[in-house]
């Protein structure tokens, strides 16, 4: 039913066999059959089938998919070209052009960061529509948990970017040979608090300069 790519099925392989997983598989099946779920069933995974697990440079951790038609197409923050940009990606693009001086480019999808190995992994991986946090609790977050685990394993450094108190719960699970930037949630409601002027870009593309990698291109 999911489909993923082997690079990540073999690293997920035991997950797929335990019991919270299996009841994760029917609890969507039901969902997909009797009402409109987000994204589309083929994009569930499109985050990690973006980007291979040895490439992985930086991890941007959501919460959920974009609850409204059109917009969720398996990638955090991301939606699908040609759709208005949702307010929490408006002030991304807006911290982006203060903290590097450059001016994003209009399109709201973020596959172009995916493709330079920026994962844009949200906590919950479906959601009911109109329905924020409907699928919570159902197991992804046991899931997304053991990603984030395989990740922190790996000797060479990543940049983990947790923006509000979601995604900051994953802290405690990143060893300290990577780069950990916490500040609020991009959301209107709290981007004043400490989102805006953190200077997470400039701060990601100096660790990864300082670590004998490529810098990401935001725009």
């Amino acid at each position: 039913m999911l489909k993923i790519t082997k690079n990540w099925a073999n690293l997920l392989s035991d997950e797929f066999q335990k019991q919270y997983f299996k009841d994760l598989q029917k609890f969507l099946e039901d969902e997909y059959s009797r009402t409109t779920i987000y994204p589309e069933m083929e994009n569930i995974f499109f985050a990690i089938n973006s980007v291979k697990y040895e490439d992985v440079k930086v991890v941007i951790v959501g919460q959920d998919p974009y609850h409204e038609p059109n917009q969720a197409h398996g990638l955090a923050f991301s939606v699908k070209d040609g759709v208005e940009l949702p307010p929490s990606l408006v002030n991304i693009f807006k911290e982006i052009e203060s903290d590097l001086g450059i001016k994003c480019q209009n399109s709201g999808n973020l596959t172009r960061w995916a493709k330079q190995g920026v994962l844009l992994l949200n906590t919950s991986l479906t959601v009911r529509r109109g329905q924020a946090g409907s699928h919570r609790g159902k197991g992804w977050e046991i899931f997304t948990e053991q990603i984030i685990k395989l990740l922190s394993a790996r000797k060479e450094p990543i940049v983990f970017i947790l923006w509000g108190s979601n995604a900051q719960a994953f802290a405690p699970l990143i060893a300290p040979q990577h780069l950990v930037l916490k500040a609020p949630h991009p959301s209107p409601l709290s981007a004043y608090r400490g989102f805006f002027g953190c200077k997470h870009f400039s701060k990601t593309n100096n660790f990864l300069i300082a670590n004998g990698k490529t810098p990401i291109d935001w725009q």
